[in-house]
Parts: C-alpha cells; structure tokens; sequence
C-alpha cells in the first residue's frame, strides 16, 4: 500500500473564550468555549474560593507557519482570575506563511484580572504577529506581562532570518493608557542598534493597572528599584498616568522571568489586595 504524504502540515485555526463570574465568595470558570488546538481543563483555587486559576493548554506546544489562535477572557463584575501556562510558547520557522495570536482581555467593574504567561521562543524564520487588547472599567485592576526571546539560546540560534510584528493595547474606562506598536525582521539593523534590542536577545515588558496606583506610584517605585535582575541586564520601571511599566532587556529568560515575579511579589497585595502565591505550575 502506498501513502502520500501532504506537502506542507496543515494549520491550526483555535479558539478559546473563558468567562469568570462571582458567585458569592467564589469566583466560577461560568463559559470555557474552545475550537481546535487551545483548552483550559479545570478550574483551579489553590488559594481558596475568591481566586479562579486557568492554565490555558495548546497541545501542538507550538505556533507553525499559517497557525491563527485566538484567546478571549472577559472578568465579570468583582470576579477575581488568574491566567498562566505551563511552559514556553514556541513560533517555529515559517515557509512563508504567517502565523498569528490575538488576546482580548475584557474586566468589568471591581474585576481583577492576573495574566502570566510563560516566555515566547521565537524560532529563527519565523513569521509571526500577536496582539493584545486589555479593556479595563473604571475600578479593575490588572497585573500582565509578556517576554520575547529571539532565537533558542541553547542551540546558539539567532533570529537572523522571520518576520515579528507586535501590538499591545490598555485602554481604561475607553483612554487609551498604552499603546505599543513595533515590528522587526531578522537581521533588523533595530535588533544591533541601541535605540532597540541592542544586540540582546531576550525583552520583557510587564504592565500593572489598579484605582490606587497614582496615590501609592512612590512607594511603589521605591520598593520596585530597589530589586534588579540577577543577571545584570538592562532594566527599567516607570509610573505613567494609571500604568506602571517594567522593561527587561538582556539575554537570560530565566533571569528576566525571576525578576518578573519578584516584581509581582510586590505589586499583587497593592493591586490585587492579596499575597503572592507562585503557581504551583512554574515548578514543574
């Protein structure tokens, strides 16, 4: 018997919609919708009942050439969810195609919203472009952030050939509080220059929005500085109007994820009115 197989593999077209509601004390996973390749299996609350914890699955662990995902997460009224994966994100090497990832996070009024995902490997020619949009009311508060890592560092692969294209936006209340727009290819001359990457290989970037931030951004900021990287890469923190922004820029993405969550330490009793609890699933 003979058997032709396809010339190119077939592409993933996936979505998933979570919606999160109160119910008293306890916050439910009420709406867990998906199509294709992305799921959320079970509702967790390792930190009792207030607290829903989903870890969003993507069983091919990785994004291919003509790959389109789709993740829609709305926080209904004082809900209170916390959103993680269980290992890094991959975008492989592309033929042409491009692949892409969008994410709309939605919280209404007294809504709190953690988003943590794992760092993304961007795979030497790649072609790809996610987009983030966080809708936040007047009272949500909010604690995301993102790491790119250009190339597999273990292998001593660059990004040196691919296409990444990037959005992020946070409005509250509808005004816009950030807006981030950039795009690359590999090679860029943005990649070696130091007005962009520098030469370095792995950029973070975590965002944290909550009622009080303008009367506690000092103290904040204080306590923030005063932790840096254990690797000794390029680092900033800054408070705009309703937003507090970190940047990470150097070429350790454990290094970069630590400090990270050192931050989170710190920020989540302020934002979220609670200690921090590391998920369990970052130690596996």
């Amino acid at each position: 018997m003979n058997s032709r197989l396809p010339l190119s593999p077939p592409s993933w077209h996936a979505e998933l919609s979570l919606g999160f509601a109160r119910t008293g004390e306890r916050t439910v996973l009420r709406e867990n919708r998906h199509r294709g390749p992305l799921r959320v299996q079970k509702a967790l609350y390792p930190e009792g009942d207030a607290v829903c914890q989903a870890i969003v699955l993507h069983p091919p662990s990785g994004i291919a050439g003509g790959d389109h995902l789709a993740i829609n997460i709305a926080v209904d009224r004082a809900g209170e969810a916390q959103i993680t994966t269980p290992g890094a994100g991959k975008w492989y090497r592309s033929g042409g195609v491009e692949a892409s990832q969008s994410v709309r996070l939605s919280l209404a009024e007294g809504a709190t919203l953690e988003w943590l995902p794992q760092e993304t490997i961007i795979f030497d020619g790649a072609q790809a472009r996610m987009e983030t949009r966080v809708e936040l009311a007047a009272d949500s508060r909010f604690i995301g952030w993102d790491m790119l890592c250009l190339g597999r560092a273990a292998a001593g692969e660059r990004f040196t050939r691919g296409r990444f294209n990037l959005f992020y936006r946070v409005d509250r209340n509808n005004v816009p509080l950030w807006i981030e727009r950039g795009g690359f290819s590999g090679n860029d001359a943005m990649l070696s220059s130091p007005a962009g990457w520098a030469g370095a290989t792995v950029c973070g970037t975590l965002l944290c929005s909550f009622p009080e931030l303008p009367q506690q951004a000092a103290s904040l900021l204080e306590a923030l500085r005063a932790l840096a990287p254990n690797d000794g890469a390029n680092h900033g923190i800054t408070a705009l109007p309703g937003l507090l922004v970190a940047r990470y820029l150097g070429n350790n993405s454990e290094a970069g994820r630590l400090w990270f969550t050192a931050l989170w330490e710190v920020l989540r009793p302020a934002c979220c009115g609670r200690p921090a609890l590391i998920p369990r699933i970052w130690n596996t």
